[in-house]
């Protein structure tokens, strides 16, 4: 991806790029949902990532091109709404700069990425984070690492318009290469929790159903109010403040089977996270496998977010042998984990390819995912 970069920048802007920042995607191993609940999240940064070709813009305009778009974006200092389309993710982010308090310089920018789009790998944190991190090193910026998750988020929320809680920028920016980032999404603590897969013949095999999904909709949004209503109901700030001791006597509260489901999940993921953070702890990794399977139970029939593609997949990979396997991301479409022995990830995505063709379900494609690092700048100045 840097040579693409590189070498859309060169073709786009006739001279060389300052720089190259890249930003990865991300899998989240469980938690799903419970981000913009104050939860509990454990994401883990993917090998795909966009990558940013940077340099300083001489007429004080922010210009930006991607090798997946046919035309650049140019713009000046916008308020939310008055950038659109995929441009708007970058306008958002000088947007967010200021309206924190700090001045982005004005830059060119080309875009590439492998992180696949539409498949709930949060292709758009990675861009969001790789220009972040490129405009605060251009600029130099005092932003403490801690503080840029929240800053991205913004200008998801506030710009593009979509309600996404924090995790995904946050696996974008502060996950580490051979770990799984524990984030409390309340206190914006991590924890950097081992996980070497290959040290005990493991792998989680990514499985991407090609039945896209899109956040800016009415679904994610009715997710996200549904909580924040059972919450209100139950005098909680939000829903992390039940725990499963608790679920029977908040379910009984609730009048609605609708937010019992919504809130029946959320108090069960989050609980699930710190199991599985737990087990990981103590070295006991296939012990997760019954965790993930669970959760992904939890987000078909509780918080209702699959669909058959993700279903089948979930079916196929466990009748094939996976420890667990999970939806991962916002639903509605995406990817399917599947935790499963080294060498059987090749047959297990054998066997989901051939259960998709049964069905006529557009082919899925698969990969290895290893844990690799956050938002970085790629070269020196």
């Amino acid at each position: 991806m840097s040579g693409k970069a590189s070498a859309a920048f060169t073709e786009a802007y006739g001279d060389e790029p300052t720089g190259l920042w890249a930003a990865p995607g991300r899998v989240n191993l469980i938690g799903e949902h419970t981000d913009y609940n104050d939860g509990f999240v454990l994401p883990f940064a993917l090998p795909q990532r966009t990558v940013a070709a940077v340099a300083p813009s001489p007429d004080g305009t922010w210009s930006v091109c991607s090798t997946l778009a046919p035309e650049p974006v140019t713009f000046g200092v916008t308020e939310p709404g008055e950038v659109t389309g995929w441009g708007a993710y970058v306008a958002g982010v000088v947007w967010a700069l200021r309206d924190a308090g700090f001045e982005p310089p004005a830059v060119r920018i080309a875009l590439a990425s492998d992180v696949p789009l539409g498949a709930g790998l949060s292709s758009s944190a990675a861009l969001e984070s790789a220009v972040l991190t490129a405009l605060i090193d251009l600029g130099g910026l005092d932003v403490p690492l801690e503080r840029r998750p929240a800053i991205a988020q913004r200008a998801e929320n506030l710009y593009v318009g979509a309600p996404t809680g924090i995790l995904d920028q946050s696996a974008s920016i502060r996950c580490e290469a051979g770990q799984a980032l524990f984030l409390d999404c309340r206190s914006y603590a991590i924890e950097q929790i081992p996980f070497d897969l290959a040290a005990a013949g493991l792998a989680i095999l990514v499985i991407n159903s090609n039945a896209p999904h899109q956040h800016v909709d009415g679904e994610y949004g009715a997710r996200r109010k549904s909580c924040e209503e059972s919450a209100a109901i139950l005098g909680v700030p939000a829903l992390r403040d039940i725990d499963v001791t608790g679920l029977a006597a908040a379910l009984e509260r609730l009048g609605d089977e609708v937010l019992r489901k919504r809130t029946r999940h959320i108090v069960t993921e989050n609980q699930r996270v710190l199991d599985t953070v737990a087990l990981l702890r103590a070295g006991s990794v296939r012990e997760i496998g019954p965790l993930l399977t669970a959760s992904h139970t939890s987000m078909r029939d509780d918080f209702e977010i699959t669909v058959a593609q993700v279903d089948v997949a979930v079916e196929t990979a466990l009748a094939a042998g996976a420890y667990g396997a999970r939806m991962t991301g916002g639903g509605f479409g995406g990817c399917v984990l599947a935790l499963v022995d080294d060498d059987r990830a090749e047959a297990t995505a054998d066997a989901v390819a051939s259960a998709y063709a049964e069905r006529g379900f557009d082919a899925p494609t698969s990969w290895v995912a290893v844990a690799g690092p956050g938002a970085a700048r790629l070269n020196r100045l």
